[in-house]
């Protein structure tokens, strides 16, 4: 059975002497710090290039450096750059100021899972990667409730990584709802599955319903306010989460219940199981890290551009912006 580790699993005195530095003072970068030094962690500094993150950092009471300087001071450097970015700027100006006892701290394990970053057999490498949009990493530690994270440890040169791990988890909130131990390639492959699986098929089903109700002559923003745009489906994924995916039926009426298990049990998934196969090979193989690595350096994203232009200007997308046009 997977551990799961909460604050009593987890001991901050750990950190009470070691300096922390925030390499990106981004989304993740900014509510981890804030949580962490409203946790105890005195020491927290961030590391940054001379923008608007530096100025926000130091409006936010913490001593900005650059990257190199502030990775020379820290005892623990979190790496909380964008994947694309990363492995250029720790080469540059992380590795060379590793030292004996350092700990690698990241919140995705994709550069650590395709072997873009390596690593000096003296520091610890841990993850703890919230399972949370930044934005809320710092909501629901001020709340109280915590939120969930993955937890792993991928090289352990002090023999004390793993403890070291949990008391990160629990100074930045996540060990009040429960810090998952999985490994980083685990980190890695779900991410990715919920990015190029989950997410391509719900979208796909949205489009095609919304692209049949229109052929049957059905109004389109009445269509859109029924798919989704009255939130109505938000609120079915906070059910399932709070009590699970079919006990949040009996929340709707009985005919919806009926006609959902009926439905459910009528679907085709082998077309599903195929495209979830298919992707999670190239996923595993390391071809999709491969063709995003290409596509940034050769290709300059003109690929992606051309992805977002085209669902940007989506019927579907032309419909919703004329339809919240009229939406008081």
């Amino acid at each position: 059975m997977t551990n799961i580790y909460y604050d009593k699993d987890a001991n901050l005195e750990l950190l009470q002497d070691k300096v922390v530095a925030i390499i990106g003072y981004g989304n993740q970068g900014r509510s981890q710090a804030l949580n962490m030094r409203d946790s105890g962690s005195e020491n927290v500094i961030v590391g940054s290039v001379r923008d608007t993150s530096w100025e926000k950092a130091n409006q936010d009471g913490f001593e900005a450096f650059s990257i190199e300087e502030a990775c020379k001071r820290a005892d623990v450097i979190f790496m909380l750059l964008p994947d694309e970015i990363a492995p250029a700027i720790y080469e540059e100006k992380i590795a060379p100021y590793l030292e004996e006892g350092n700990v690698l701290n990241f919140s995705s394990g994709y550069n650590v899972t395709y072997n873009n970053i390596s690593f000096p057999e003296h520091v610890d490498v841990v993850m703890v990667a919230p399972r949370m949009i930044g934005k809320a990493v710092r909501e629901l530690y001020e709340s109280g409730e915590g939120f969930p994270a993955f937890l792993a440890v991928h090289q352990d040169a002090s023999g004390n990584a793993l403890e070291l791990a949990k008391s990160l988890a629990k100074a930045i909130g996540s060990t009040k709802k429960g810090a998952i131990e999985v490994t980083f390639n685990d980190e890695t492959y779900l991410d990715l599955i919920a990015e190029q699986i989950t997410w391509p098929l719900i979208m796909s089903v949205m489009s095609e319903i919304y692209k049949v109700q229109i052929e049957m002559g059905h109004p389109e923003e009445a269509v859109l306010m029924e798919l989704y745009m009255s939130k109505e489906p938000a609120i079915m994924m906070e059910k399932m989460a709070d009590v699970g995916l079919f006990k949040q039926l009996p929340f709707h009426s009985t005919t919806s219940q009926y006609g959902q298990l009926a439905g459910f049990n009528q679907v085709d998934t082998t077309y599903i199981r195929d495209f979830i196969k298919s992707k999670y090979e190239k996923i595993s193989s390391g071809d999709f890290a491969k063709e995003w690595s290409e596509e940034q350096e050769k290709n300059q994203s003109v690929n992606f551009k051309k992805l977002v232009d085209g669902a940007f200007s989506h019927p579907i997308s032309i419909a919703e912006e004329k339809l919240k046009s009229r939406l008081k």
